[in-house]
């Protein structure tokens, strides 16, 4: 990169010692907040982490034409210009490729119903140019991230009479945008791998094995579609001729974004050895946040960061040992062994309150387990193993199919009809694994409180052990730590009254003859619950930074169930439960 030499240079002068390993990989970070203040903190902490490569995406630049904007310009170039002064060589700005089909001109729509000509060599000129005309505007930034594929006017819905397929469509794409970023400008170019099901991976590899510049590299999520913590890893990734960097995701997306417990060094330590393993990976890159304020840095989720850049130094470091020398380094050494405890517990936690039975049962993190159908099928980790089976513990100690148990149970009738489900899992559906209508029976709503109710305790301990460190905390790193985990404890118990509620109510339901006392009490008890801890939750003096996830919402969302089961909710047929 054009400023690796000047970068080694500062940080020789500096008497900054890179670890061995630093040289050698791509050690990433990514900041999505369009926040100036979050940017900047996040680039001033990369230093002792090594961080060589950061990236610029989502609120900051998504789609590279929105540099045309003079804010986003801006904001941009000053941002490049603060990541190079801070000893960082490569940063990339993010873009998907094609846009919305109304971004070009009209007289290259010219093929059936509208779409694009792609075998107009007017077309890939003015493509090429309008690619170096955004670039002029952001001058020193190094690389682009391009998402090529499930995105905009999406290329391979385009008109062509001499590309006949999706990847030789895809590929074109890729290297017309390659020959103005890596060929005129020298710049590097990494393409985004995607896809909701198996049968959309094999095509985006088989698109990139047909681009033809040998200096595009790749990026892949370490897991095969999103962030889930029950996915495996991305088994696609050994299979790509090219360099890739893997993207971890440590602010949880999904997962709770920082704003209850999320720290899990075992997850990105387990994931980073596997792919360390592959000679085609160079690297690891990580999101630092999830919009506005929600920033790990400084934050106890901030281990993750710490743990990956740990693991890449010493492939031979313990999940223990980080948790020890974070909570030391953070906290300070008396406090370590109880504040390492608590972190610890965070993974077994989220697993059992924003999961259930092995499936992801929260929408981005939200309380949501209807009408958000992605649950019950496009976020299934079964669609990525073979066979499609989990254990769960959580005090279930069961084997469930992901299919068969946990889906054709949990899932409401209307999201089995949803046509997400067909259209990327059909086999699901031709084998019988998911039948129509609501399956819910008492039997899994057991395990669906156990598993909450262990959630329960878990974080209830955990906070217990930030009590006992509370003499060797400064006020400030105690008030952090106990609202860290006072948010979780709150957001398992609301998880936990929710559910008992919601899936006791699709009991009450479809089975008259289970209309008893005794169903009726369970669902109230879990309505009167929800609305206590929301109350509190509405209350709690430390609600959390801003982010996509509101996490005082989760108030409103619990009051959602109450109206519905109280007063009749319109997708069962407005039956209400009264009160026993």
């Amino acid at each position: 990169m054009r400023h690796l030499v000047a970068v080694l240079i500062l940080l020789a002068t500096a008497g900054v010692a890179l670890p061995a390993e630093a040289g050698r990989s791509v050690r990433g970070w990514t900041i999505l907040s369009g926040s100036d203040a979050g940017a900047d903190a996040v680039i001033a902490a990369a230093k002792p982490y090594a961080i060589n490569h950061l990236q610029l995406s989502h609120e900051i630049v998504h789609d590279l034409r929105e540099v045309r904007r003079p804010a986003k310009q801006a904001q941009a170039n000053r941002l490049v210009a603060a990541a190079h002064d801070a000893g960082i060589a490569e940063v990339a700005i993010w873009d998907h490729s094609l846009y919305d089909l109304d971004h070009y001109p009209a007289e290259f729509r010219t093929g059936p119903d509208g779409t694009i000509d792609l075998d107009d060599p007017a077309f890939w000129q003015w493509f090429k140019q309008d690619y170096r005309e955004m670039l002029d505007l952001v001058p020193d930034v190094d690389s682009v991230v391009l998402t090529f594929i499930e995105t905009g006017a999406r290329v391979e819905r385009q008109h062509s009479a001499k590309l006949t397929t999706a990847e030789q469509k895809l590929a074109y794409l890729v290297d017309q945008v390659a020959e103005v970023i890596v060929g005129e400008r020298g710049m590097g170019l990494y393409l985004r791998t995607f896809g909701y099901f198996p049968a959309e991976m094999e095509r985006t590899i088989g698109a990139i094995a047909l681009v033809r510049n040998p200096d595009v590299k790749v990026m892949a999520k370490a897991t095969p579609h999103d962030f889930f913590l029950t996915h495996p890893n991305d088994s696609t990734i050994a299979r790509i001729d090219r360099p890739v960097l893997v993207e971890y995701d440590t602010a949880g997306e999904y997962n709770g974004q920082g704003k209850i417990a999320n720290a899990w060094p075992e997850e990105h330590v387990r994931r980073l050895r596997h792919y360390q393993s592959l000679p085609n990976v160079i690297g690891y890159v990580a999101r630092t946040d999830r919009y506005d304020e929600s920033r790990i840095i400084g934050t106890p989720t901030e281990i993750n960061l710490y743990a990956l850049a740990r693991a890449t130094e010493d492939r031979r470091v313990s999940v223990g040992t980080i948790y020890r020398e974070f909570a030391a380094r953070t906290y300070g050494k008396a406090a370590a062994r109880d504040v390492a405890a608590a972190l610890s517990k965070s993974y077994e936690i989220v697993t059992s309150v924003l999961y259930s039975l092995g499936t992801n049962t929260a929408n981005h993190s939200r309380l949501d387990y209807e009408p958000y159908c992605s649950s019950y099928h496009r976020s299934v980790s079964g669609k990525w193993i073979d066979p499609p089976v989990t254990y769960v513990r959580h005090g279930v100690n069961k084997r469930f199919h992901f299919w068969t148990d946990v889906v054709n149970h949990l899932s409401p009738a209307s999201c089995k009809a949803d046509p997400t489900l067909a259209r990327e899992a059909q086999y699901v559906l031709d084998r019988g694994w998911v039948t129509p209508g609501d399956q819910m029976t008492p039997a899994y709503l057991r395990y669906v409180l156990a598993e909450k109710d262990h959630g329960v305790r878990v974080a209830e301990s955990a906070l217990r052990d930030i009590a006992k460190a509370r003499r060797h905390l400064s006020a400030a790193h105690l008030q952090q730590l106990t609202a860290y985990f006072e948010r979780t404890l709150l957001t398992a118990r609301l998880h936990r009254a929710v559910a008992a509620a919601y899936f006791g109510y699709r009991i009450y339901v479809r089975d008259v003859e289970r209309r008893t006392r005794k169903l009726r009490r369970l669902i109230w008890d879990g309505l009167d619950d929800a609305r206590l801890i929301a109350e509190q939750i509405r209350k709690y003096p430390a609600p959390a930074a801003s982010g996509e996830w509101d996490w005082v919402r989760d108030a409103a969302e619990a009051g959602k169930y109450h109206e519905r089961i109280s007063q009749g909710w319109d997708r069962y047929g407005g039956i209400a439960v009264p009160r026993p």
